[in-house]
C-alpha cells in the first residue's frame, strides 16, 4: 500500500475492466466503502461478473503499479419522463446491471470508488472522464447519477435533505461526493429519498446531470 503514495495522476491508467480485476475489485470496495461493507452494499463477484457479460464498456477501473486503486460500474438507461424517481435497485436491476438498455439514452453511474489512500490524487477525476468518454462513444445525451449525501447526517437535526444539498450547491458546505461532482461538471437535478440503504445519507440521495456537448441528435 505504501507505493500508492508515490505518484501523480499520469502514473494512474483507466482502463476497461476485465475478468481478472474482480477480485481485486470486491477488495477495492471493501477498503473504500467500510460502512456499506459491514451490511453487505459493496460489489460482489457474481455481479461484476454480471456487469462485464453485460456492458463491458461501461465496467472502468483506474490502475497504478499493477494494483487496482479505483472502479466506475456504469450502464445505460432510459427514464420516462427524464428526470423520474427512482431507487438505486430499481435502476440497477438488484445490481446486476439487467436494466441496462443498450437503445437508452443516458448513461447512469452505479458506482465509483477510489482506495482511501488515494483519494484527493485526481483518480476519480479520471474515472468520471473515462464515463464521459463512454457517454461521448455511445452518442448518448447525458450521464446521471444518484449520489449519497455522505455528510448529511452531520446536519439531518437542522436541515431537509434540500436545504442541506442547496448548501453544498451554493459552496456554503461541503459534502464529501456531492462537492465532488459539482466540481466534476454536474448539475444538481433534485433529491431522491429512500435511494440506497445508507446511515450515513439517511437514504438520501442527490440526482444529478451532466449533459453531453457532442450529443448528436441526428445519429441517436
Amino acid at each position: 500500500m505504501s507505493s500508492f503514495y508515490v505518484m501523480n495522476s499520469d502514473s494512474v491508467v483507466v482502463r476497461q475492466a476485465i475478468e481478472s480485476d474482480i477480485p481485486k475489485i470486491v477488495k477495492l470496495q471493501e477498503e473504500s466503502f467500510a460502512d456499506l461493507a459491514k451490511i453487505g452494499n459493496i460489489w460482489h463477484p457474481n455481479e461484476l461478473h454480471s456487469h462485464l457479460n453485460i456492458f463491458p464498456e461501461g465496467q472502468l477501473v483506474a490502475e497504478l503499479n499493477g494494483m487496482i486503486v479505483g472502479s466506475a460500474t456504469s450502464l445505460i438507461v432510459n427514464l420516462v419522463p427524464p428526470y423520474a424517481e427512482h431507487t438505486w435497485n430499481d435502476i440497477t436491476g438488484n445490481g446486476m446491471l439487467t436494466t441496462h438498455n443498450p437503445k437508452g439514452d443516458s448513461l447512469y453511474g452505479a458506482d465509483i470508488s477510489t482506495h482511501p489512500n488515494v483519494r484527493h490524487k485526481g483518480i476519480g477525476h479520471k474515472l468520471y472522464q473515462g464515463r464521459k468518454d463512454v457517454a461521448m462513444k455511445f452518442n448518448l445525451k447525458r450521464m446521471i447519477a444518484g449520489g449519497r449525501l455522505y455528510n448529511y447526517c452531520d446536519y439531518a437535526n437542522k436541515l431537509s435533505a434540500l436545504e442541506y444539498a442547496m448548501k453544498v450547491v451554493n459552496c456554503e458546505l461541503h459534502d464529501l461526493v456531492l462537492s465532488f461532482d459539482l466540481i466534476n461538471g454536474f448539475n444538481f437535478i433534485k433529491i431522491l429519498p429512500n435511494y440506497l440503504d445508507d446511515a450515513r445519507s439517511l437514504n438520501y440521495a442527490s440526482f444529478i446531470e451532466w449533459t453531453n456537448p457532442h450529443f448528436d441528435e441526428h445519429n441517436s
